[in-house]
């Protein structure tokens, strides 16, 4: 299994042509909305009927301990409290809004809560613990073990003010090296980098991580969640600003066996490890075939799209610990939508 240097390089030269010839040759499926739009409804009455015996279940295996607490003891249960913050994101209503809304819904009857309690609920270390064991249930489930993954990254806006894109080239640039900003600067954040990890099987996440630095401590966010859900990586696919060997080196030390699939750069050498020798050589044997696999990530970008759709993409919080909240919900209610 040997390739040389000049001939990976020779065919980067030409990659953007071959790709456009393989988007010629595999034209994307047109969709029939009509079609599409009953099955989003039909997920999402499944996304509904599901969401409270799972809270109820994700509560009910957790033993919350008594300890020295600042203020009255809370109004609503941790059940209660996941509850509300999870219908809160999927209808899109601020904090304020949400207070009032509380009696309509005959969640908390005539218990009057405000929207600052609302805005703690972001940051309540036993609602996380409800969260997190919800994505553990769902994955149990849905039989999430053993994962052919694809990873993407995006940007989320702090703001409604500005638009990502417009900006996401100026944000990598000033949050390259944070360490060296002043605080006032760090407050004046307008995007913050997701990135999550997709199961190409069930188009379920499996992990996530946030940042404000860079889509790199994002990634790595999720790589570092995925280890602990103990889910067994099979294969992984990453855009370009993966493909190095940094990145190669890091998932076969976190996952042993995993099978990676990435776009070699202009500068691309073979030398590396096993793995990196072994897509370097599939690249250039079979581009094709290759390509096939490679664009098996475009369901992590297509469910990015989807997440946007349903709950936005602006977080509508600032604080990093409020910031992760939010993006689980979001990554909640997209894992919630695939249970049917």
């Amino acid at each position: 299994m040997k390739v040389k240097t000049k001939e990976v390089r020779e065919l980067t030269k030409i990659l953007d042509d071959i790709v456009d010839q393989y988007k010629q040759e595999h034209p994307k499926t047109k969709r029939n909305w009509r079609t599409y739009e009953q099955q989003v409804a039909e997920r999402l009455k499944t996304a509904f009927r599901e969401l409270k015996p799972l809270v109820h279940e994700a509560t009910s295996t957790i033993t919350f301990v008594s300890g020295e607490t600042r203020g009255a003891k809370p109004l609503l249960t941790a059940e209660q409290r996941t509850l509300a913050l999870l219908i809160k994101h999927i209808i899109g209503k601020s904090n304020r809004t949400m207070s009032s809304m509380f009696v309509v819904f005959s969640l908390l009857s005539d218990i009057d809560v405000s929207y600052k309690t609302v805005e703690r609920f972001y940051s309540d270390p036993e609602v996380i613990a409800v969260l997190y064991n919800m994505h553990i249930l769902i994955l149990k489930n849905k039989g999430v073990k053993e994962v052919d993954g694809s990873g993407d990254g995006t940007g989320l806006s702090l703001t409604i003010k500005v638009n990502y894109a417009a900006h996401a080239q100026k944000l990598r640039d000033k949050v390259k090296n944070i360490e060296t900003q002043s605080k006032k600067e760090y407050k004046k954040k307008l995007f913050v980098y997701s990135f999550k990890l997709i199961d190409l099987k069930s188009n379920m996440y499996v992990g996530f991580g946030t940042s404000f630095r860079s889509e790199k401590e994002a990634f790595l966010e999720t790589i570092k969640m995925t280890e602990k859900m103990d889910i067994k990586l099979l294969s992984i696919r990453l855009d370009k600003y993966y493909s190095c060997q940094e990145y190669v080196k890091l998932l076969r030390e976190k996952f042993e066996d995993v099978k990676m699939t990435l776009l070699p750069k202009s500068n691309a050498t073979v030398k590396g490890n096993w793995e990196w020798k072994r897509m370097m050589y599939d690249f250039v044997k079979d581009p094709t075939s290759y390509l096939e696999d490679y664009f098996k990530r475009n369901r992590s970008e297509s469910g990015f799209s989807e997440d946007k759709k349903r709950t936005g993409w602006q977080l509508g919080q600032k604080r990093a610990d409020r910031i992760d909240t939010a993006d689980m919900l979001t990554l909640l209610w997209h894992n919630l939508h695939w249970l049917g």
